[in-house]
C-alpha cells in the first residue's frame, strides 16, 4: 500500500509541476470560473463543446498543488469524451472524494483519478480536488459562469 501511495503522490506532483492543457483556449464555447474561498484556489475552465463531445478543454489560474493537479488530470481525462461520459466521471470522482460507495479497488479502475484517493484523509483538501470538476460540471450543464466549492 505504501508503494501505491507513493505512486499516487508522484502522479499529483507531476501534474502540478507539468500541468496538461494549461492556458487559455480561444476556441472555447463554454467558460466557467471555479473559486474556493477557503483556500483561494481560482481557476477558469475553458471547454470547446459541440452538441455531444468535449472537443478540447483547458484551464488557467492558480491554486494549491492538489487543485492544479486535479484540473490537469480532469482535463486530460475528459478530452474527447461525450457529455454523458464526462458527467459520469464527475459523479464517480465526487463519490471517490466523499467516500461514497467507492472502494479502493474500484478507485484503482479510475486510473489517474485514483491518485486523489489519499485526499479523503484530509477533508479540508477535498474542495481543492473537486473544484475543477465542479467547474466542468457547471460548463456541461450550462448552469452559469461561476462554480464555487461553497
Amino acid at each position: 500500500m505504501a508503494d501505491l501511495r507513493e505512486l499516487y503522490q508522484q502522479v499529483i506532483l507531476d501534474h502540478y509541476k507539468n500541468p496538461r492543457n494549461y492556458g487559455r483556449l480561444e476556441s472555447a464555447t463554454q467558460q466557467v470560473e471555479g473559486y474556493n474561498p477557503l483556500c483561494g484556489d481560482h481557476y477558469t475552465i475553458f471547454v470547446d463543446l459541440d452538441d455531444a463531445t468535449i472537443r478540447d478543454i483547458s484551464f488557467d489560474g492558480s491554486g494549491c498543488a492538489i487543485s492544479k493537479a486535479s484540473a490537469s488530470v480532469m482535463s486530460s481525462s475528459v478530452k474527447g469524451k461525450s457529455r454523458e461520459e464526462a458527467e459520469e466521471m464527475f459523479r464517480k470522482f465526487r463519490e471517490l472524494m466523499m467516500g461514497e460507495g467507492v472502494s479502493e479497488e474500484e478507485a484503482e479502475k479510475l486510473g489517474r483519478l485514483a491518485a486523489f484517493l489519499g485526499v479523503r484523509e484530509h477533508p479540508s483538501r477535498i474542495k481543492c480536488a473537486t473544484l475543477a470538476w465542479h467547474a466542468l460540471h457547471t460548463a456541461l450543464t450550462g448552469e452559469g459562469e461561476v462554480a464555487s466549492t461553497e
